[in-house]
């Protein structure tokens, strides 16, 4: 089996749990990542949404020509709206569409980069509570993470289950055994693989 590769998407104003968490799980994974800002400047150094600072690896443009097994779009209201309004990467998300591989957003992402752009019409989505109504009642969805295995996405709602987004990532891109081996020495509670993607029991209030 091929070393998966993971790009996260880095904007001004993005969450910064959910960027790092994800870089870090990945790490962890060892699996090929890339940060790459999204910034039409191109400049790396990017400030998140509670002034932490971020260096990215490249400029978007000069890693949109290769291939990802999953790209990942964190969420945080300006940082979400960066990358919602970027054609580059949207033009990118729908070209890993075409190839059938996985995109993953988190937290305001999923309403503000693939909602608002139409891209996954007929998916279902969860977000964060405070942008749920952006998403089709029809297609919907309450949980913490929530896979859509028939397109190919992943979303989640927000910092607090960033954890169990990039564990889920994982888990999609190299199985349960790696997952697991991610995942056990980090003593989670409660353990995201035997009880992966369950409901939501009650929706946080947006913060």
């Amino acid at each position: 089996m091929t070393t998966p590769s993971v790009l996260i998407c880095l904007a001004p104003g993005i969450e910064e749990m959910e960027a790092v968490t994800v870089i870090d799980v990945m790490v962890r994974a060892g699996f090929h990542v890339t940060t790459a800002s999204a910034e039409e400047n191109g400049e790396l150094t990017l400030t998140c949404s509670r002034g932490v600072r971020l260096i990215a690896d490249t400029p978007l443009v000069k890693v949109a020509d290769e291939e990802f097994d999953c790209i990942v779009l964190p969420g945080g209201v300006e940082g979400a709206t960066h990358l919602g309004e970027s054609a580059l990467v949207i033009e990118m998300i729908r070209q890993q569409q075409c190839d059938q591989k996985w995109v993953a957003a988190i937290c305001a992402a999923p309403a503000l980069v693939i909602e608002k752009n139409a891209l996954y019409p007929d998916a279902h989505k969860t977000c964060h509570p405070a942008f749920i109504d952006r998403i089709a009642e029809e297609k919907r969805n309450t949980r913490r993470v929530f896979t859509d295995h028939d397109h190919k996405l992943i979303t989640s709602q927000g910092p607090g289950t960033a954890l169990e987004f990039a564990v889920e990532i994982v888990y999609m891109l190299a199985g349960k055994e790696k997952a697991k081996e991610v995942i056990d020495p980090m003593v989670a509670i409660p353990s995201f693989i035997t009880t992966k993607n369950s409901p939501n029991q009650k929706q946080q209030r947006a913060m």
